[in-house]
């Protein structure tokens, strides 16, 4: 006997529905309640599936609202539906599926979707058989409503429907949906596209084995007249660049020409899809071949792709000039992620190398508009093809740039200068002839009476920056940096952000030349504490933290300190210890005191306290959560993270003075349980910080290594690069400290360092500390790691070259030359690595270069002139000079 509804319960579910339907919050509750209630029920799920699928009498948004609640209990606990309700509720929705009403065709087919990925797929074998069997309908609503579910069945499951599990029912349905790209509706062409899409980057078998019909269906549709199913070819286009290029590069020429008139479809999703086609294409190594006799054409178009349209002017309240005034909505801020410590080394010629940011700011201004448009695709493309061409697009490019960068209308004006930055790093050769006038027009572009080209300037600078740095500084770098400042001060919020987000960058190339200017950048930024809302804030805090990175220990005098200090400290105290503003303010404050060292002494104990504070109240909440999870919320250990880089940063500092504040607080203790979390940044960051106190104050360090020693060694797991790579620079900055001491430990660490910098595919990074940390080990214990000098001598000595010289390298070197002392046969087979790395130092002292050079010529003496002579002749010519020159060898 067919389920019915009785009269009184039906009344009941419909009252819900309608007041689920209320704005009042009261109202919600009671629905709330009144559900769970309901669902205690078995047939009340039923209910809901009549409502959908039956009550023609009710409301389209009621009746898929009864629908959508279905939904949601499906996904909550369908696994305790009786078998007789879960059957019904499939058979309604069969049946359905062609229900004439668009809104409830979809909402079933999102019931069978959530049905099916509940496992159900598989307990449900008839519905893909008859979801196909339905497209063949004569009638519309039920071909469009079974295709509808089966797009999203293909969207949820592809890769469960190209295995085994389900023997394959890809190699029936592929060859379906490829019939119906030629359906005489366009809703159904999209569909089946749509489909078919899903599997080509998972690169399905049964799509793979008809891949040429597929891609002539597809050429077939290409003058379609529906924008989505446009719009569905190029994104299929785009993927099949990405796994079948060797199926299209036979039609490259009309595929380009296709893609070229599709970047400029009227309708801008469309084009959007097109244009991907473009960076796609960048990264393909046919990329310069395929594309060079089109760049006359792409070019221009992409350039044009580069204007704001009227809809983003008007969502960027492009005619606002002034808005400094009014608050933040706070979602309009985006969550901050910390990026915790890692230890590097500082390499020849040049800085400590920065691990390459991944995000690429392209154009990073317009970030409150629906995140991906055509300008920014356009941009970022243009961005890619400038790195593949380099000069070669110049030619396209320049003549186009004047037009647009002297053009009258701002929104003209303004692509012009996104047009020049996007090229800035592949076109920067080519480009340096026109920077002498071109940087001077951009710098009056600040002052634009549009925001939104002082704001693209800025950014567009930003990307010049290392230009400008190279020349003498009245040239360019003071007008850069003298606007700059005044446009960080702007009255509008968006020119303040990218002015700031521009000044760190001018400040990361400039270095030390900002020195002389010291007193004039801290007046600005400190002026705009008090004028910034909270987003903006945020972003000082970054261009005050970068400039003390920057300037380092110059910033040490008792001026600037007394203009820097009160408001960072203010605002330390205005927020409280839940407020997640405190991280960007711990990176900044970290970086503060790291460069002014004793300078920060006066602010240190408030701070270094509440660093304590919120490591402890971080770890007792993981404590509570871990014991009742039902009682407390888990905690956001990133307050934990930045406080121990705070610490680190304190302790690197201020150094020995840090010793009375660790003396009187448990961070000992605290650390101990921070080296065992379960999340490795809190790992990474609680190891650096354990490097830096032994620096600091190993007498308080020293009681714990006992403890400290096993955990570091069970952390050398290069599955976690960076906390891998703190604790190995930990170590090594403990064994000089413990000195012979260091004895007991070394079986616990040796033969996990030797296996990482053996290896292959380590980091740089990781392999330099560990280099450096097994060198040190050698130096205080060198009876216990020489004998293992033939299995690392030789990736020790290609990692070591490349380093500046200092300290670390030094007792790195040191520990080195008294291991070949003690097993002198075990650098024998790998000899030139070590004259190599000899080689690199540019002067070491001279007790050092003294143990070189008996090295050397004990090794020359050992095996005779002439087995010398042959052994040299392998030497590089400039190897050969240097030896020869500092060594007599």
């Amino acid at each position: 006997m067919e389920w019915q509804p009785d009269e009184q319960g039906l009344q009941q579910v419909l009252q819900l529905l309608k007041d689920s339907q209320s704005p009042d919050t009261a109202t919600q509750r009671a629905v709330q309640e009144k559900l769970e209630q309901l669902n205690q029920f078995p047939d009340f799920n039923n209910y809901l599936i009549f409502v959908l699928t039956s009550l023609k009498s009710e409301d389209e948004p009621t009746r898929s609202l009864s629908g959508l609640i279905l939904k949601n209990n499906v996904k909550a606990h369908y696994q305790n539906f009786p078998p007789n309700v879960a059957d019904f509720i499939k058979r309604e929705c069969l049946n359905n599926i062609g229900d004439p009403s668009p809104l409830i065709r979809a909402t079933i087919g999102i019931l069978i979707t959530t049905i099916a990925s509940k496992g159900e797929l598989q307990t449900w074998p008839e519905l893909l058989p008859q979801l196909c069997n339905l497209l063949n309908s004569e009638d519309y609503n039920t071909c469009e409503g079974s295709f509808g579910a089966l797009q999203k069945i293909c969207e949820d499951s592809s890769e469960l429907l190209d295995s085994d599990a389900l023997n394959r029912p890809l190699n029936i349905m592929i060859p379906k949906f490829l019939q119906f790209f030629k359906h005489c509706s366009p809703k159904i062409r999209s569909h089946a596209i749509a489909c078919v899409n899903q599997f080509i980057i998972g690169r399905a078998q049964a799509l793979m084995d008809n891949i040429d019909t597929f891609i002539e269906s597809l050429f077939a549709l290409a003058g379609d007249e529906d924008s989505e199913v446009r719009k569905n070819v190029c994104r299929a286009l785009v993927m099949l660049l990405e796994v079948r290029i060797d199926r299209l590069i036979p039609h490259m020429h009309s595929i380009i020409q296709y893609m070229l008139q599709r970047t400029q479809d009227p309708d801008e999703n469309v084009a959007l899809e097109a244009c991907e086609f473009w960076l796609t294409l960048a990264e393909q190594p046919i990329c310069k071949e395929a594309l060079s006799g089109h760049l006359v054409q792409l070019i221009p178009i992409l350039v044009n792709g580069m204007k704001y349209s009227e809809i983003d002017i008007i969502l960027l309240k492009g005619d606002v000039e002034e808005d400094e005034t009014i608050p933040d909505s706070e979602q309009d801020i985006k969550p901050r992620f910390h990026k915790s410590r890692t230890v590097t080394l500082q390499h020849e010629g040049g800085e400590g190398e920065e691990g390459e940011d991944i995000d690429d700011d392209e154009d990073d201004d317009d970030d409150t508009l629906s995140d991906w448009n055509l300008r920014k695709c356009s941009a970022a493309a243009l961005d890619v093809l400038a790195n593949v061409f380099r000069e070669e697009l110049l030619p396209h490019l320049l003549p186009l740039l004047k037009g647009l960068l002297f053009h009258p209308d701002w929104v003209i004006k303004e692509s012009g200068i996104l047009v020049l930055g996007a090229i800035a790093e592949g076109c920067m050769q080519g480009m340096v002839p026109y920077l002498p006038e071109l940087i001077p027009h951009l710098i009056q572009c600040l002052c634009d009476k549009k925001a939104l080209v002082r704001s693209i300037a800025c950014w567009t600078l930003s990307r010049y920056a290392h230009w400008v740095v190279s020349q003498p500084p009245d040239a360019h770098l003071k007008p850069l940096m003298t606007e700059l400042l005044k446009r960080i001060l702007d009255g509008n919020k968006r020119v303040q952000e990218a002015a700031c987000s521009a000044f760190a960058t001018l400040e990361e190339e400039a270095c030390t030349e900002l020195v002389p200017y010291l007193s004039f950048i801290l007046d600005t930024l400190v002026f705009a504490f008090g004028k910034y809302q909270h987003k903006n804030l945020l972003i000082l805090y970054d261009a005050i933290g970068t400039l003390a990175d920057s300037v380092g220990h110059h910033l040490n005098q008792p001026e600037y300190i007394q203009k820097l200090m009160p408001p960072l400290i203010a605002k330390w105290n205005e927020l409280k210890d839940e407020d997640k503003d405190l991280f960007p303010l711990l990176e900044c404050l970290s970086s503060v005191a790291t460069a002014l060292q004793s300078g920060f002494l006066p602010y240190c104990e408030p701070v270094y306290q509440r660093c304590v504070t919120l490591v402890q109240k971080t770890l007792a909440q993981a404590m509570m959560y871990s014991q009742q999870p039902d009682q407390y919320e888990a905690p956001d250990k990133d307050f934990m993270i930045v406080a121990l880089d705070l610490l680190s940063g304190l302790a690197e500092g201020l150094g020995g003075h840090v010793d009375t504040l660790v003396a009187r607080s448990n961070i000992m203790t605290l650390l101990f349980q921070c080296m065992q979390d379960t999340m490795p940044e809190v790992r990474q960051s609680s190891f650096a910080l354990l490097g830096d106190l032994t620096k600091a104050c190993f007498p308080h360090v020293k009681p714990c290594i006992a403890e400290f020693m096993p955990i570091l060694g069970t952390n050398l797991n290069p599955e976690f690069i960076s906390v891998c790579n703190n604790a190995t620079w930990a170590i090594g900055e403990i064994c000089m400290q413990m000195g012979v001491e260091m004895q007991p430990y070394i079986a616990m660490v040796l033969s996990q360092l030797v296996e990482i910098i053996n290896r292959p595919n380590t980091p740089k990074t990781l392999l330099e500390n560990t280099a450096i940390t097994i060198g040190r080990l050698g130096y205080v214990c060198p009876q216990e790691v020489a004998p293992m000098l033939p299995q690392f001598i030789r990736p020790w000595c290609t990692s070591l070259r490349n380093i500046r010289d200092n300290e670390e390298k030094d007792s790195a070197f040191r520990g080195i030359c008294i291991m070949i002392g003690v097993n002198p046969g075990g650098v024998v087979q790998d000899f030139i690595f070590f004259c190599d790395a000899v080689a690199s130092w540019v002067n070491p002292k001279d007790d050092l270069r003294d143990m070189f050079y008996k090295i050397l010529h004990g090794f020359k003496e050992q095996v005779g002139e002439e087995n010398w002579q042959q052994f040299s002749e392998q030497f590089p010519p400039l190897l050969k000079e240097r030896l020869a020159a500092c060594y007599g060898v």
